[in-house]
C-alpha cells in the first residue's frame, strides 16, 4: 500500500488543463511512451523518454523544473512520475487519459 499512497501524491490532470499547460511553456513535457509509438505522432516540442530509460536519465533532469509526463492512456507517464517523485522531484503532473485523449482532441502532433 506504500506505493500506491506515494503514486496518489503526484498531481493527476486531464486534457483540457494539460493543453492549456503546453500553450504556457513552463513545463517540460516528457512522453514515456516507446519508440514505435512515437511514430504514431507526439506533441511538438515534447522530450521523448521511454519508461524503461527513465531510471537511467533521472540524473540529466533538472529537479526544480515543471514537468508533465504523457504516455497513451496515463499508466505508464503514473509510473514514471512515481519514479520521479522518488527521486526528489518537486513539480510532476501526470497526463490522465494521455495521447488517446490528446489525439481525440485533435491537437497539435509532430512526426
Amino acid at each position: 500500500f506504500a506505493q500506491e499512497k506515494k503514486m496518489n501524491t503526484v498531481k493527476q490532470l486531464g486534457v483540457t488543463d494539460i493543453s492549456e499547460l503546453y500553450q504556457n511553456k513552463n513545463y517540460i513535457m516528457i512522453d514515456v511512451r516507446e519508440p514505435d509509438e512515437w511514430v504514431q505522432g507526439v506533441i511538438p516540442g515534447v522530450k521523448k523518454i521511454s519508461l524503461g530509460n527513465i531510471d537511467k536519465l533521472l540524473p540529466t533532469l533538472d529537479k526544480n523544473a515543471n514537468y508533465i509526463l504523457v504516455c497513451r492512456s496515463g499508466g505508464r507517464s503514473d509510473k514514471a512520475a512515481g519514479k520521479m517523485t522518488e527521486a526528489g522531484f518537486k513539480n510532476i503532473i501526470n497526463f490522465r487519459g494521455g495521447m488517446l485523449d490528446w489525439y481525440s482532441r485533435n491537437l497539435p502532433l509532430e512526426k
